[in-house]
């Protein structure tokens, strides 16, 4: 594989572009519930200064940290320790989700990451997207064969990630249901990396994958929040 980084054979060919495309499409799909627990994440950071800051730099170490496992995947797929330790991640912020409250008065129980501290979200957003990318990263090597692909298909979903992030900020305000939604898919996400390890057989296909996370998705925005609900929440 890192022969391939350093001596790259590039074949623009229709062939090519056509997988480029696939690659990408499979980024911005299974990417938003990794946007979902990365705007959540910043969210709880006090302005839109510092949720800004830490989504750039996090994501600046997120894909160092993606690239890495692109180009050693070969070698990392024969260790089923990364599977399960990234699988136990995503099942843990979806626990601590649903076990914090964004209330301090006691008044609401909207459960929430409620990270306060800049430097404890810029790491915590680069691990997260490295344990979604176990998964991704698995996927895009089943698709194509030539590593420079699966790095420029990665790219483009970081940088997609980073504009998609940015929206589901604001969107969460917005949707009663979407950051429950995000996160009842970043769980499934997690409880698919173990399964892959403990029962490989019963793991569900790609597509049905994506169909339930564009179900969940769906009802995530099926319901707007009332003006006074916005109110109190910000």
């Amino acid at each position: 594989m890192l022969q391939e980084v350093l001596h790259p054979s590039i074949d623009f060919s229709i062939e090519t572009v056509f997988i480029l495309i696939i690659l990408v499409g499979l980024e911005a799909v299974l990417s938003a519930d990794n946007a979902i627990a990365l705007a959540s994440i910043a969210q709880g950071l006090q302005t839109e200064k510092e949720q800004k800051y830490a989504l750039n730099v996090g994501l600046v170490f997120a894909y160092i940290l993606r690239i890495t496992l692109i180009i050693t995947a070969t070698w990392v797929i024969k260790f089923w320790q990364f599977s399960v330790a990234g699988g136990l991640y995503l099942l843990w912020l979806t626990f601590r989700y649903y076990t914090n409250s964004k209330s301090e008065e006691g008044e609401e129980n909207h459960s929430s990451l409620n990270l306060k501290g800049l430097w404890q979200a810029i790491p915590m957003i680069a691990v997260t997207d490295l344990a979604f990318s176990l998964d991704s990263v698995t996927t895009a090597i089943a698709v194509a064969d030539e590593i420079w692909l699966i790095i420029a298909g990665g790219t483009i979903g970081v940088i997609a990630l980073r504009f998609l992030a940015g929206l589901f900020i604001r969107w969460i305000e917005e949707y009663t249901h979407l950051e429950d939604a995000g996160f009842i898919t970043v769980g499934l996400v997690g409880a698919r990396l173990i399964l892959k390890v403990a029962m490989p057989d019963f793991v569900p296909p790609e597509w049905v994958m994506i169909i339930t996370i564009l179900a969940i998705f769906t009802w995530g925005f099926s319901a707007k929040n009332t003006e006074e609900t916005s109110t109190t929440n910000s």
